[in-house]
Parts: structure tokens; C-alpha cells; sequence
């Protein structure tokens, strides 16, 4: 092959370290990028060991760039990390949702980008550590195949991809294990072969996701009412950032039987609980749609949909609508259908497509 050049987002872990092995190993002139995002250098300081965006991050790749003989940068991203990301996942909050800002970063930093920046230095791909596998499909579509390590597989996250994003990206990860992966990075020598996964949301290190919200917005969030699906005040909520659907854990209310985050009632600043029960539906639709497989949907087909990242999947019919949603209605009914969070449509082992949950 002419040696073509792939940018490989290098975040510090083992997956991506090896990425940029395995496809300087088939021949590709690759160049190592760690993106850095981080507002406040502070907070990448205090990043426990695993994280993808810090300070750290760019040590650990900056190291194992060097020791594959590669060239390696460190490219300014804040900009677009602050919009895109950061201020997508407070508004989302905001609007009684469940954002997923992984889902976000992967399309608009790691893809849009990067992507561009790297097209702009004469690269022909990008690549990165994620357990999933691009495919063409024989009508001539990009799709994204499931990974072979299952349990591993990370395609739900890259649901929103664009067919010109998909024709200059490589994953060369989604062909082995996790095992296997940091067998090949022992062999080779390099010292994040045991590194550990990271964790949750990168710029959220202590999980206080509410504690964030506050301190970049500068408003305190505000308490409102529980009440229940007739409207009846049941008790005080401490605002509506602090809940998502299926919830049942830290409500403080005490009832005969186990009450669940229901509904998130944005305009009367109230969250609704119910039982159980309450919280299965069988019909889910979804907004802002990306088909991969297909160009355009003539009518309704059998497919299987994930409603979020550790979710199974299950069979249901999707059905093209005049305004431009889907609507999915499955054989059962799925529990904790959160508003902001992707649902993700697969055929066979890869996916068709999919949308964010309305």
C-alpha cells in the first residue's frame, strides 16, 4: 500500500496506545494526537489514574508515542469541548433530560474536530481505541459493526456518525479482546498495558454532577415538589437536576411501596413518582435521526433497540414518521425510557441507526 497517514487520538489508555501500534504494524505513517479539553487545569490536575483527558493522559501518551517512534502533538480543543460538550450537558440538565455527553464529545470533538483539523495536515483517516469495527455495507453505506469482545462493545456511542466520518475512520481494537489487547501492549513493552479503564464522565471526577452544574452555571439548583401521576404533592425535591428516570434510590419519601422518578416536569418544576409499573413503556420515539445503513426508511422493519449503553437490546418495529422522528414500539415493554439518552438500532450485528430518546 502507499503508506497513507492516520491520526490516532491517543488518550493516555491502553486501547488507544495499541491502536497506534497495530496500524503503524500494517504499514500506516501514523501521527499520535492527544486532544486536550480541559477548562481548568486544576481539575485535569486532580484526575485519578484512568482518566482520558488530562494532564496524565498526555504524559502516559506522550511516552508511548516515543517508545513506537512515532510523532506526537498535543492539539487545543477547549473551544469546542466548553460548546459542544460541557454546555450541551448543563441545558440538557436544564430540560428535565439525561444527557449523554460521551455520545456528544465522540461526534463533534473526536470526529467533526479532529477529523477536519487532521484532513487539514494531509491525513487520510483517524482512528481511535474504541471496540467497535467499520464496515461497508454491499449497497455501499458505512455502517458500524458490533465488536469482538462483546462485552467490551462501545457501537452505541457511536450511533450519530456521518457516512464521510465513517469513510476516513479506522478501529483496529474492535477485531480483539480486551485480554488480548494488553497482551499485545506487555509484549511490546509498553507501560500503560495495565492501566485502568476510564471511568464515567471525564470532566466530572467526583461524580457530583449536580455540584458542577452549579459552579459553572453559578445558580444554585431549585427545589421543587414530588407529587404523583394525579398531581398530589408527596414532598420537597432538592431541584431537578438531581433525578433522572427509573430513580428510586435518594428520594427521600416515604411511602408503603417503592416509589420511581416517573416524568420530569421542566415547566412546574416538579417531579413526578409512581410505581413500578409506571415506568415500562412499550413505545419509544426518537428525534435528530442518523440512519447508517440506509440512505432513507420507505416503511416499517424489524429491528433491535438498545435504550442505553448496558441495555441488551430487544426486538421492536421501527416506523418512519412525517416529521422526520422514528417510532419504535417494542415486544415488551422497557423500563426507564429516558428523555436525552440515544436509542440505538441495530440489524444483525450492526447498526442501522438510531436517535436521541424524546
Amino acid at each position: 500500500m502507499d503508506k497513507k497517514t492516520v491520526v490516532v487520538g491517543m488518550s493516555g489508555g491502553v486501547d488507544s496506545s495499541v491502536t497506534a501500534y497495530l496500524l503503524k504494524e500494517q504499514g500506516y505513517n501514523v501521527i499520535g494526537v492527544t486532544m486536550q479539553i480541559w477548562q481548568d487545569e486544576g481539575v485535569a490536575a486532580r484526575e485519578l489514574e484512568g482518566g482520558c483527558c488530562g494532564l496524565s493522559a498526555v504524559d502516559d501518551a506522550r511516552r508511548v508515542a516515543q517508545s513506537l517512534g512515532i510523532p506526537y502533538y498535543v492539539m487545543n480543543f477547549r473551544d469546542e469541548f466548553q460548546k459542544k460538550v460541557i454546555d450541551y450537558f448543563i441545558a440538557e440538565y436544564k430540560k428535565g433530560r439525561t444527557p449523554n455527553p460521551c455520545i456528544a464529545c465522540n461526534k463533534y470533538l473526536k470526529w467533526e474536530a479532529l477529523l477536519q483539523r487532521s484532513m487539514e495536515i494531509g491525513a487520510d483517516y483517524i482512528a481511535t481505541g474504541h471496540y467497535a469495527r467499520v464496515i461497508q455495507l454491499e449497497n455501499g453505506r458505512y455502517t458500524v459493526k458490533e465488536s469482538a469482545a462483546v462485552k467490551k462493545d462501545q457501537t452505541y456511542v457511536l450511533f450519530n456518525l456521518s457516512q464521510e466520518q465513517l469513510k476516513h475512520t479506522l478501529m483496529p481494537v474492535g477485531d480483539y479482546d480486551k485480554d488480548q489487547i494488553r497482551e499485545i501492549a506487555e509484549k511490546i513493552g509498553l507501560g500503560v498495558a495495565h492501566k485502568s479503564d476510564s471511568q464515567d464522565i471525564c470532566f466530572v471526577p467526583d461524580h457530583d454532577y449536580v455540584g458542577f452544574i452549579e459552579r459553572e452555571t453559578g445558580i444554585k439548583c431549585e427545589p421543587g415538589n414530588f407529587v404523583d401521576e394525579a398531581g398530589n404533592i408527596l414532598g420537597k425535591h432538592k431541584g431537578i437536576e438531581n433525578y433522572t428516570i427509573g430513580q428510586r434510590k435518594g428520594l427521600g419519601i416515604s411511602s408503603s411501596s417503592p416509589l420511581y422518578v416517573k416524568k420530569i416536569d421542566v415547566e412546574n418544576n416538579a417531579v413526578v413518582l409512581g410505581d413500578g409499573d409506571s415506568i415500562f413503556s412499550d413505545t419509544i420515539y426518537i428525534e435528530d435521526v442518523n440512519l447508517m445503513a440506509v440512505e432513507k426508511m420507505d416503511g416499517p422493519r424489524k429491528l433491535i433497540g438498545k435504550v442505553r449503553y448496558s441495555h441488551p437490546g430487544a426486538e421492536c418495529i421501527a416506523t418512519p414518521m412525517p416529521d422526520g422522528t422514528i417510532e419504535c414500539k417494542f415486544t415488551e415493554k422497557q423500563r426507564a425510557v429516558t428523555p436525552g439518552q440515544a436509542l440505538v438500532l441495530y440489524e444483525n450485528d450492526y447498526i442501522f441507526g438510531g436517535g436521541w430518546i424524546k
